[in-house]
């Protein structure tokens, strides 16, 4: 299983789809689908009954987007970017701007 390019907590922009240029924070990763949850992307409307804890009701929730159709946003220079990885002299895996050079993983 690839490395993904997106975490959680990521901005990223959408790159197709009906949202897409939509940019929104990424809620949570399935990498074995190679999916991702963003916030406020891919709203879908789901039908649920009511239970003793919930009201029923058609509910909207985002719904899930491949994580080729999102780019993430460079926290340093903000702007859309790929990223490569490269091992620190620590040990660790970072992922670094292509546009900027920096170091891409969020405070």
């Amino acid at each position: 299983m690839p490395k993904q390019h997106i975490k959680k907590g990521d901005l990223v922009l959408v790159l197709s789809g009906r949202d897409k240029g939509k940019t929104g924070v990424v809620l949570r990763v399935y990498p074995k689908k190679q999916r991702a949850v963003v916030q406020g992307i891919n709203m879908i409307k789901k039908h649920v009954r009511p239970s003793a804890t919930q009201q029923g009701g058609i509910i909207e929730r985002e719904g899930t987007i491949h994580i080729s159709n999102l780019k993430l946003i460079c926290p340093k220079c903000n702007r859309p970017t790929r990223t490569y990885r490269k091992k620190l002299e620590t040990g660790f895996s970072v992922r670094i701007c292509k546009k900027c050079g920096e170091v891409a993983e969020r405070t």
